[in-house]
This record gives C-alpha cells, sequence and structure tokens, in this order.
C-alpha cells in the first residue's frame, strides 16, 4: 500500500488522523495503522498528539482549534485564548486554555499545547459552536471566558489582577447575569470591578471632595 497517497488523500478531507477511522476505511487491523504512521511520523509527515488522534503536515491548514473538540468532546475553549481574542487582555497564552468538567488534562507536542482545566459541570455553559476548515469547536462568550478565569484562578487560591482588562469589549448586563451563576466570591470580585470601571479612584474621590467643600456650613461670625 501506498501510504503517502493514503495520507495526501486524507489531506484533502482534513488535517486531523484518526487512527480507528483510518483502520475501518482501509479495512486494515489499527495495529497496522499505527505502524505505518509511526514510520511517517518519524519523516515528519504525520505527528502524534494521543493514542489515536495524529495531525497529518501534508494539510497546511492546522489549528489547534481543530484538535479542541476531538481531544475532549466536552469541553469548550475558555479562558486567556478567548480573553486575548476579545481584546480583554493582552496577556496570550503559550497554549490553547480550555475547560471541561472531569480531570486536568493537557496535550503537548512539538506544534501544539492544549490544556484543560477542570470545571464544575454545573458551570458547564455559556459557548457556541465555530467551525475550522475542516472541524467544530465549542468555545466561551467572552463574559464567560472572563468569569471562568477568576472562578478557576481563585480556586487555585491565586490573584486576580483585574486592573488592566480591557471589559470595555464585555456586555455588563450579560457579565453580571452570568456572575450570578457563579460563587459569591465570584460575584464579588465582578461587582467591584464594575463598580471600579464605572467609578474609578480619581474621579470618586474628586467628586468626594467637591461634596464636602459644598456641605461645610459658613461660620457665623
Amino acid at each position: 500500500m501506498n501510504w503517502t497517497n493514503v495520507l495526501l488523500g486524507e489531506a484533502r478531507r482534513n488535517c486531523v488522523l484518526l487512527s480507528n477511522e483510518l483502520a475501518r476505511k482501509l479495512k486494515l487491523s489499527e495495529n497496522t495503522v499505527r505502524s505505518a504512521l509511526r514510520r511517517y511520523e518519524e519523516r515528519g509527515l504525520v505527528e502524534r498528539v494521543s493514542t489515536k488522534i495524529y495531525i497529518n503536515h501534508l494539510n497546511q491548514q492546522f489549528s489547534p482549534r481543530d484538535l479542541a473538540n476531538i481531544l475532549r468532546p466536552e469541553s469548550y475553549i475558555s479562558l486567556e485564548s478567548v480573553m486575548v481574542e476579545k481584546g480583554i487582555t493582552s496577556q496570550s497564552p503559550s497554549v490553547l486554555t480550555c475547560v471541561a468538567p472531569g480531570y486536568t488534562r493537557s496535550f503537548r507536542t512539538k506544534s501544539v499545547g492544549i490544556v484543560y482545566r477542570k470545571i464544575s459541570s454545573d458551570l458547564y455553559w455559556g459557548y457556541e459552536q465555530r467551525a475550522t476548515r475542516y472541524n467544530t469547536y465549542l468555545i466561551a462568550e467572552p463574559e464567560k471566558a472572563l468569569l471562568d478565569w477568576v472562578y478557576l484562578t481563585r480556586q487555585e487560591g491565586l490573584p486576580t489582577p483585574l486592573d488592566e482588562m480591557q471589559i470595555q469589549f464585555l456586555n455588563a448586563v450579560t457579565l453580571r447575569k452570568y456572575a450570578e451563576r457563579f460563587p459569591r466570591t465570584v460575584q464579588a470580585v465582578v461587582n467591584s470591578l464594575l463598580l471600579e470601571r464605572a467609578f474609578p479612584l480619581e474621579d470618586s474621590e474628586k467628586a468626594t471632595g467637591a461634596i464636602d467643600k459644598h456641605s461645610v456650613s459658613p461660620t457665623r461670625l
């Protein structure tokens, strides 16, 4: 069998290879297919990501988002990956950040890095479906991505530096509404953030000073 032609044919249909599906299609054992893919991985034509999942480098349209819901079907892209995309933060992550109910897991190869962080099944919502050229994936709404980030950061006992967050790219009504479904600690962070941005400390101090100045009664002689 000419495996180069097989890989070229598959590359026209997708940038991701699943060894079990390829075995069924070719009517071969999965061990035979994996052995062939291992040889072609040594040549740099495919790249193993997980037990049955490979990137086909003969297709140059690959994006890590092609793998997000193949590796973990019950997951969605969130946290820093969405926040950077929406302009909420400039701190770009080195991996594709996702959340999923269940265990935390990461996948790292030469050309891709994806991290799945554990979130409560009660908080598995607030996402939409999008598509790459060949596959579909789930991605959080920007308000949900920020809330997921606050929630998980606090779960790990880390600080939540919000002073550089560009919340003008968020819908305040949606943010507050979604926050109601999170623990009170997360709600408090959101309320503080919205209040601070609506009434910055400098403006608040000026306003307070003006009120104090005009509220002082004149001294009677």
